[in-house]
């Protein structure tokens, strides 16, 4: 049994996932304890947090030379590279890791945590969109619990303790819409990346509210279900709900339903994962804001329309498949948001780019670490080559 204060290691500190995590920390200093911070390559901000947590093991990726540069000069002491968010995944004193990495960079760093036994608070849709698989075998041997830190799985997931899965007809995700929701198809050919990053109830970062712009971030979602409650796709659905109140339901057998719903806020299921099976008095903290029903009018649910938002059913479709088809769609979305960010290719043509790696890729029925990892490269590599055979 863990006893208090639980000792948590951060991968991906610096980020959205790893600020609200580190905000939960303060406000509750006697039930939990840094033992161990990673972090890409926000060196100056990952000092303060050194210094202010003084973790017992800090690392930095550091994917660039004057990211590299920085860390030897500010935090001499930290590891670098994998090996550094190896050594913070496995940190010996540490209870829970909370994966906030993102990107591919998350998945050998899970593995390593589950291996080591450490309950894992799952912040980082793509290690299970690209291995759910491996990763949910690896924790069922290993008796390591993969606790959901998405707002959407961590309501599916409080919806179903105490019930039987044999006994659930099927689960609602929700989604906002994002800020795009009632663009036409005229008007989603010249949205630009401003008008993309604009969502209107959650505050994230770029990638992710691109995702969120395109549906994409709602696909991943229903692969991440799948493999978090073992569902079948087919039981899967996802309804909007633009107010982002409801996060998801779960549908019984006999016709019941039960839904988790709070304010729009990370720092729940953020809080819900790292205290359970406990949860946290949160009065006077601030870190929650009230809801209350007598001051909300409306709300409203509507059909999810596939034919505007491609990258939905391109997500599904990839898991589906299996293999490492769903490995080439994380990678080919990574560069397809990075070319539209960069104003390189427009908003419908993230769909079109991923869709044509999809339609090219050749998958590999049971995939390891390396050709997990290399599916995804391939089609980052291959998604470039298009946009570059586009330009000419």
């Amino acid at each position: 049994m863990t006893t208090l204060p639980i000792h948590i290691a951060l991968l991906g500190s610096t980020g959205s996932i790893g600020r609200q995590t580190l905000d939960i920390v303060r406000a509750f200093p006697d039930r939990f304890r840094v033992v161990a911070l990673a972090a890409r390559k926000n060196v100056a901000l990952l000092a303060e947090q050194v210094q202010e947590f003084q973790p017992l093991l800090v690392a930095c990726y550091a994917d660039t030379p004057d990211a590299e540069q920085a860390v030897r000069a500010e935090l001499p002491g930290a590891l670098l590279g994998e090996q550094g968010l190896l050594a913070v995944a496995t940190q010996a004193d540490a209870d829970v890791v909370v994966a906030a990495t993102s990107g591919l960079m998350g998945l050998r760093p899970t593995l390593a945590a589950i291996g080591a036994g450490k309950t894992i608070a799952l912040a980082n849709k793509e290690t299970l969109v690209m291995a759910g698989q491996m990763v949910m075998q690896a924790a069922r041997q290993h008796g390591v619990p993969v606790l959901p830190v998405d707002s959407e799985h961590s309501a599916i997931w409080q919806c179903l303790r105490g019930e039987k899965i044999s006994e659930v007809k099927r689960l609602l995700i929700t989604a906002s819409g994002g800020p795009l929701r009632n663009a036409t198809p005229a008007q989603l050919r010249a949205v630009t990346v401003e008008q993309a990053l604009a969502h209107p109830t959650w505050h994230m970062g770029a990638k992710i509210t691109i995702d969120s712009a395109t549906l994409m971030n709602k696909g991943l979602e229903v692969l991440e279900a799948h493999w978090l409650f073992d569902i079948p796709y087919e039981r899967i659905d996802v309804i909007v709900h633009p107010e982002s109140i409801i996060h998801s339901m779960v549908e019984f057998i006999d016709g019941s339903l039960k839904m988790q719903a709070s304010l729009p806020s990370m720092h729940l299921p953020i809080m819900n994962a790292i205290a359970y099976p406990h949860r946290l008095d949160e009065a006077g903290k601030g870190l929650i804001r009230e809801l209350e029903w007598s001051k909300i009018a409306r709300l409203n649910f509507e059909e999810l329309d596939v034919a505007r938002f491609p990258c939905f059913r391109l997500a599904v479709e990839a898991g589906k498949r299996g293999g490492t088809y769903p490995c080439a769609l994380v990678g080919a979305d990574e560069e397809a948001v990075a070319l539209f960010l960069a104003c390189r290719i427009s908003f419908p043509g993230i769909a079109e780019l991923i869709e044509e790696v999809l339609e090219r890729h050749q998958s590999i029925a049971e995939p390891n670490v390396a050709e997990t990892l290399g599916a995804c490269n391939w089609a980052r590599k291959t998604v470039r080559e298009l946009c570059q055979k586009r330009v000419h």
